[in-house]
């Protein structure tokens, strides 16, 4: 079972999105201005829809942390919705007064979305219940949760960061050092390769114009993770598949590789598997990362590197093809609100999946009811491995 779990709840247009994070270690300290500035992150990049101008999220702690550091009981969070007083009693949880609706019901479903599917399998007559919950704004409670493991896996030198590597078609160079973030922050797409950059912001624009959406390639890199956490003994166990699964729950995300990835598969095995070698100062290592940071499901103590590709949003502009349920009468789909193309922000949605994965896999290895338990325990690995 995870050491590190969370739950979501909370609706689009809803009071605000809660979280509950669960067995992070006491005597963590909690920033809330650095859980800010992640939720904030979340809402920049070219191309994101009006809706980034109404909400400016806002974190509140509800429990599990006393004077600025965890107690070791579950952390309670809480962002609200500013966007909630325009939407009046359409999602109020007591029924109207008089009976009936506070508001007309969808029934036309999106395709890409998971409308028609919720509809159907909670047998309902309102596609509004799927459109709430199954919204991206829900990633918003997942980033707060996010950053919480940012800052516990800071404690081990661990640093997660995301670069865009791919938008609508236009492509940059993989890989990123830690001095290359600021660069990244700095550009409207988050991507480093200023030439690429640019293109990309035309490609966004372009699609704009014509009132379609882009996708993309997101790479998400874990600098300074510990060695051994992870396992092969079971496949659920396996720091991929751990990752992996984490990855692919994010909303529209629909590949993800590790290393060298996809590629590998065309190339002989001499280029694909990373040489072992030796030192007396660092112990074992590997002459080059092909594998991402991760062999036979641990990982190495190289940056662990994966790649996560983004559809494009599935609403449109000028809107697709739709049956009305119950009259099945075809019909344009509806549009609701929405961005062009949101592959910037979702880097750091990933980032905060990833963060929670490799914080949980961490003290699934390491334990710790305490910070300094967790961080004392993979110091011992260190200089045991060192040893050997």
């Amino acid at each position: 079972m995870s050491r590190l779990r969370y739950l979501t709840a909370g609706e689009s247009h809803g009071p605000g999105l809660t979280a509950v994070l669960d067995g992070v270690p006491a005597g963590l300290r909690v920033d809330v201005a650095a859980v800010d500035a992640e939720l904030g992150r979340r809402q920049r990049g070219h191309g994101r829809g009006a809706r980034q101008s109404i909400e400016q999220d806002r974190v509140r702690v509800l429990g599990g942390v006393r004077h600025g550091r965890t107690t070791g009981a579950p952390l309670a969070l809480f962002v609200a919705n500013r966007d909630a007083a325009n939407w009046g009693d359409v999602l109020a949880v007591e029924p109207p007064e008089g009976g009936g609706s506070a508001a007309e019901p969808v029934r036309v479903p999106r395709p890409g979305h998971a409308d028609l599917g919720g509809a159907l399998l909670y047998d309902l007559d309102d596609i509004r219940d799927v459109i709430e919950r199954a919204s991206a704004r829900e990633t918003a409670a997942r980033v707060a949760c996010g950053a919480v493991a940012k800052a516990l896996l800071a404690e081990l030198g661990c640093v997660v960061a995301s670069h865009v590597v791919a938008i609508g078609g236009v492509t940059a160079e993989s890989g990123m050092d830690r001095e290359d973030v600021a660069a990244v922050e700095a550009s409207p797409v988050r991507c480093r390769d200023g030439a690429a950059a640019c293109r990309m912001v035309a490609a966004i624009d372009a699609a704009a114009a014509a009132g379609d959406t882009v996708g993309g390639v997101v790479e998400v890199i874990a600098f300074g993770y510990p060695p051994g956490a992870g396992s092969y003994v079971q496949g659920d166990l396996r720091l991929r598949s751990r990752l992996a699964r984490a990855v692919l729950a994010v909303p529209a995300i629909v590949g993800v590789e590790f290393g060298l990835g996809f590629a590998a598969a065309a190339a002989p095995g001499s280029r694909v598997h990373d040489p072992i070698v030796h030192d007396d100062e660092r112990g074992y290592g590997r002459e080059s990362n092909r594998a991402g940071g991760i062999e036979g499901g641990i990982s190495t103590g190289a940056p662990v590197v994966l790649r996560a590709a983004m559809k494009p949003i599935s609403t449109l502009r000028e809107p697709l093809g739709s049956v009305e349920m119950g009259t099945h009468r075809r019909v344009e789909s509806r549009f609701e609100r929405s961005d062009v193309c949101a592959v910037p922000a979702v880097g750091i949605v990933l980032e905060a999946v990833v963060a929670l994965e490799l914080a949980d896999a961490a003290l699934d290895r390491f334990g710790g009811a305490t910070v300094g338990d967790l961080v004392a325990a993979v110091g011992a690995y260190r200089r045991r491995i060192g040893e050997r």
